[in-house]
């Protein structure tokens, strides 16, 4: 294994430096998944110190934002978890939560009846109003360390990643 292929030495402010990690990773693969992995989890945290004090978790922020770009029209609830950034999430008790706060609103579909349609109301919208500033502020605060370039070099090697974990790269 060449020295590309393996971890190199620990360097200021990497990953195996903050998480106190003593031996190289195996390769640089598991180095970058494992950077990825606990940068998102950090970009979640500041993200969760932004949105939680508003007495929502960041996978509700998600729903109200999604039934925000759905428009006045609604959203099936089964569309809406399949649009979740975090997948695996329970969309029924999501809801639930959200529309005992007053956020969101569900109606069942006529004359399919299985179907419901999930609603931002004015109140949820009002929230997102409230926290859209300072979720703003939040990821830029993130990302500000890299350049438009770099953010758009960023966004399509992670849009790759996503596409060779579905199993749909073209080739």
């Amino acid at each position: 294994m060449s020295r590309e292929d393996a971890g190199a030495e620990t360097r200021p402010g990497s990953v195996q430096e903050e998480i106190r990690q003593s031996v190289p990773f195996r390769s640089r693969t598991e180095e970058a998944g494992v950077t990825l992995m606990r940068t998102a989890s950090v970009l979640s945290r500041a993200m969760a110190r932004v949105i939680e004090p508003e007495g929502i978790s960041v996978a509700q922020y998600n729903v109200l934002r999604i039934l925000r770009g759905a428009g006045r029209g609604g959203m099936p609830t089964l569309t809406i978890r399949e649009r979740m950034i975090e997948e695996g999430a329970s969309i029924t008790r999501l809801l639930d939560k959200l529309e005992e706060a007053g956020y969101v609103r569900r109606e069942r579909c006529r004359p399919d009846r299985r179907q419901v349609i999930g609603y931002l109301t004015d109140d949820g919208a009002a929230l997102l109003d409230r926290l859209d500033p300072a979720v703003r502020a939040a990821g830029d605060a993130a990302m500000g360390a890299l350049s438009g370039a770099e953010l758009a070099t960023l966004v399509s090697q992670l849009d790759r990643i996503r596409a060779e974990l579905r199993g749909d790269t073209a080739e």
